[in-house]
């Protein structure tokens, strides 16, 4: 057999079906490019005199099953990107890097909370050579007028942008810098920092700051895939602002804790203000309530939210539910549970968008 060295052996995407193949003789693996996938009957032969042959890329649809879920679901840690072959690199342009791109796309979207009306648009944004600042720019804010029937006022403020890394998350001590350096000079009324997923600590950490509102903003994985699955996105979504769950922890005669989530702390982007919504805005919550401090494991899962999902699961899942089981889940207060031996518990809390917020609390 002679020997087939293949100096690029990757030719397509993992995130998409293969449309080339390197195609194979009786002697094996060659150089020869083909179109379309390889079929399975190369790595899995067919046997000659069987009346049939199962081949497992080409299934049947079953449609009396009922799918809860999508074919595929791909669980991540931290964002990733696509590995590139030689020709999409070449056509790809070698300037553009990971902070243009994410100024470009801010640039476009601005920055949404949970309401459709809500979002910050930037009138300016330029790249800032900075330590931890990667651009400023300036939008204009609403001040609410004291007299009744008259419009708001408006306000050109300054803002700072800090990018968090492409792939990791924004701890405290990006926030602490970014803050100090955005406090120099005649300062900035507003720091975004952006990121894909943040430590928990980062909560505490933006509060320290006086007059200097500092947001942080989570950026949509989708930015990291490509202009493809941005087309798809929208501009509506790219870089969230959700706020601080209001959770109150109670003590029983037995000494056994609950956990109520009354809501949560909403920030207007267009106002600068900071108001408390109810718990519709909520999807679930999860409690880990041993929190060692590195990894949150789930130990206890509720669902809140308005528009009755009890009926909309029964309705998807085709099926009856034990309302009284699903009664126990549908709840804005847990079940108590003794204190923790670590000293901490964490309640992560999602929104109907999916993005998510993990607060720390010593009990």
């Amino acid at each position: 057999m002679k020997q087939v060295v293949i100096e690029t052996p990757v030719l397509n995407s993992p995130f998409r079906e293969p449309t080339r193949h390197f195609r194979f003789t009786d002697e094996g693996i060659t150089n020869e490019i083909g179109d379309g996938r390889r079929i399975s009957s190369y790595f899995v032969p067919i046997a000659r005199h069987a009346d049939t042959e199962t081949l497992f890329d080409q299934p049947y649809e079953d449609n009396k099953t009922l799918r809860v879920t999508g074919p595929f679901t791909v669980e991540s840690l931290s964002p990733h990107r696509v590995l590139e072959t030689d020709d999409e690199k070449q056509d790809r342009d070698e300037t553009t890097d990971f902070a243009e791109m994410i100024l470009e796309n801010l640039r476009k979207a601005g920055v949404q909370n949970t309401k459709k009306g809500e979002r910050l648009k930037f009138d300016t944004l330029d790249p800032f050579a900075g330590s931890w600042l990667h651009a400023t720019g300036t939008y204009t804010e609403k001040v609410p007028s004291s007299a009744r029937g008259e419009k708001p006022e408006t306000q050109l403020r300054r803002v700072a942008v800090s990018i968090g890394p492409e792939q990791g998350t924004v701890g405290p001590q990006q926030v602490k810098e970014a803050a100090k350096e955005a406090v120099q000079g005649i300062g900035y009324d507003l720091l975004i920092v952006c990121g894909f997923a943040f430590d928990p600590h980062v909560s505490e950490e933006v509060k320290r700051y006086g007059k200097l509102n500092v947001l942080p903003a989570r950026m949509n994985p989708d930015l990291v895939m490509g202009d493809e699955l941005l087309k798809k996105t929208g501009a509506g979504n790219l870089f969230m602002v959700f706020g601080e769950p209001d959770v109150e922890i109670k003590k029983d005669k037995e000494g056994k804790l609950t956990v109520e989530i009354k809501g949560v702390d909403v920030y207007d982007p267009t106002t600068g203000q900071i108001r408390s919504s109810s718990t519709d805005d909520i999807a679930c919550r999860f409690i880990d309530t041993d929190y060692n401090g590195e990894s949150f494991f789930v130990r206890h899962a509720y669902f809140t939210g308005a528009d009755e999902p009890y009926k909309k699961l029964k309705r998807a899942l085709r099926a009856e539910i034990d309302e009284t089981a699903w009664s126990s889940l549908y709840s804005t207060e847990s079940s108590p549970f003794d204190r923790p031996t670590t000293g901490k518990i964490a309640v992560k809390v999602i929104n109907h968008y999916g993005d998510e917020v993990l607060k720390v609390f010593d009990v």
